[in-house]
């Protein structure tokens, strides 16, 4: 059996390398081995997080796995027919569910059937898509394409506790389509949500405060907030906004943490949204990066700016090339400043059962 190869070790070298193999490993049934995996991270290989979306890839598809335990640096992925259903995964950890979601998104979205995927851990983490940018600002964008997934946060999980609740309903699609999305209004409708969970609503309440002033001060007299206080055995305090022009939502987020005031973390969201303002862009990096493989996917040339070409956005563009070799992605721009992306898609259709 031929397997494809990946280092990942290359460039950012993290577990997004992980999760876009185990992605395409799974849709296009072609057997992966991911070698030193998070080699120069401090605590390398698998950790629970990565381990789940391991185990979760592999349960969809049926797949033959070798080195899926804690701390193993290699993993032999060898891919069944992808199958929809009901899927519950527990990561065991505040490990970042929206990450197990991503991973397993794109072949379940190709599966023949509907699959509901409920995901336990953390739903807010620092170095991850929160549960309310999966929700609001991913979800409509893969609406784009033609992709219909929804989701929803039943329960945070802040860090340390974990046991957030994140759910996904995936229809299944025989094809996507490109998109070329015009760049973001100068002034665009922002709307957001000032979120803690068992702490005093007036935290909430602060950096609501702290964020209108601050967008004020940009121009944006308009923005509106809400306050939720949201349900969770844990402790923790998000500020989420959101950025709409032309059809596309864009989402910010900054973090609580134990001594950091409520004025921060207002400060951090809105910075977030100004720099990508001043880009005058499409899409934030973020978003970027999560949507190129879908362009990959799509029939036909996607386009779109994007507030800066960071480092996981090139390492994904050479995994999606060890898997899709004519595709062509063409990416613009000097690493840390805006860009342009340009993918020439492969058309994928559901692999015959």
């Amino acid at each position: 059996m031929d397997f494809i190869s990946i280092d990942g070790s290359y460039l950012e070298g993290g577990g997004q390398i992980l999760r876009t193999s185990l992605s395409l490993s799974a849709l296009l049934q072609k057997p992966v081995r991911i070698s030193r995996i998070r080699a120069g991270r401090s605590n390398p290989g698998l950790q629970l997080q990565h381990l789940t979306a391991v185990k979760a890839a592999a349960e969809i598809c049926d797949a033959a796995v070798k080195g899926a335990s804690l701390g193993s640096q290699e993993v032999h992925f060898s891919p069944s027919q992808v199958k929809g259903g009901d899927y519950d995964f527990d990561i065991g950890s505040a490990g970042s569910t929206t990450l197990v979601l991503q991973t397993i998104l794109p072949p379940l979205l190709f599966a023949s059937a509907d699959s509901r995927v409920k995901i336990t851990g953390g739903t807010s983490n620092p170095f991850a898509p929160s549960g309310f940018f999966m929700q609001k600002a991913f979800a409509p964008a893969l609406a784009k394409f033609g992709g219909r997934v929804s989701v929803d946060v039943k329960r945070w999980g802040w860090f340390p506790q974990g046991a957030g609740v994140l759910e996904s309903t995936i229809k299944p699609v025989e094809s996507l389509k490109p998109i070329a999305p015009e760049a973001t209004n100068p002034h665009p409708k922002i709307r957001g949500h000032s979120i803690v969970s068992n702490l005093p609503l007036e935290i909430a309440e602060r950096m609501k405060a702290k964020a209108l002033r601050e967008l004020a001060d940009m121009g944006q007299s308009d923005a509106k907030i809400e306050l939720l206080n949201a349900p969770s055995i844990g402790i923790g305090a998000e500020l989420f906004l959101l950025a709409e022009s032309n059809g596309l939502a864009n989402g910010f987020s900054a973090l609580g943490e134990k001594s950091k005031p409520a004025h921060k973390v207002a400060g951090e969201a809105v910075h977030a949204l100004k720099v990508f303002l001043e880009a005058g862009t499409t899409l934030e990096e973020h978003l970027a990066d999560q949507l190129l493989l879908y362009a990959a996917l799509a029939k036909g040339e996607s386009s779109f700016t994007v507030s800066r070409v960071d480092r996981h956005l090139i390492t994904n563009a050479w995994v999606l090339r060890q898997f899709l070799p004519e595709c062509e992605i063409e990416l613009r721009g000097n690493e840390g400043e805006k860009g342009e992306v340009k993918v020439s898609g492969t058309g994928f259709t559901r692999l015959p059962e």
